[in-house]
């Protein structure tokens, strides 16, 4: 059951132990991660990937998601002191520098970042080999493609269509 108005068509992908198993065998640091806080990670994936029949990359659905889980699990997991995703719950939380470096000096090091992007963005995906891999992945679904409908043209060739009025294209004579 979803929110009114929500998509409420089944998920493509269901996250289990046999997609945590693959998902651990791929991206073996996340090795350490419980199956619980994967899946809490892949919830998190599903707000930036669609995950149902209507999603174009339906065909992919499985790898992206799999690409912005691993994305969504480096930032959030705690890290150990190597800063490698970890399950203990007293591992660390920093994810290290993010963005361009707007400030740095050398005595008594100090470094200030500027990050102006929102989730979702190209520059937040650009924050882990797997969100730039999935954003590049992704790419093709968003590059819009317009393609015109065929028109249907009233005329000689329908001289007895039915949505015109009689005699619409002047009287019609030679049809016998």
């Amino acid at each position: 059951m979803g929110w009114p108005g929500c998509c409420t068509s089944t998920p493509v992908v269901t996250f289990d132990s046999a997609w945590f198993q693959k998902f651990t065998a791929m991206f073996p640091v996340f090795g350490c991660l419980t199956q619980e806080q994967v899946s809490a990670y892949f919830d998190l994936a599903t707000l930036y990937v669609a995950n149902d029949a209507r999603n174009p990359a339906i065909c992919v659905l499985p790898q992206l998601l799999y690409l912005v889980t691993a994305h969504i699990a480096w930032m959030m997991s705690p890290k150990d002191a190597s800063g490698n995703p970890t399950a203990s719950p007293g591992g660390s939380f920093s994810g290290g520098l993010v963005g361009r470096i707007s400030q740095a000096t050398q005595g008594s090091v100090s470094v200030t970042t500027e990050f102006n992007a929102s989730p979702g963005s190209e520059q937040w995906y650009m924050q882990t080999i797997w969100g730039e891999a999935a954003w590049v992945a992704m790419s093709q679904f968003r590059n819009a493609r317009y393609t015109v409908s065929p028109t249907n043209v009233g005329g000689p060739v329908f001289p007895g269509a039915p949505w015109l009025p009689v005699n619409f294209w002047g009287p019609v004579t030679g049809l016998n």
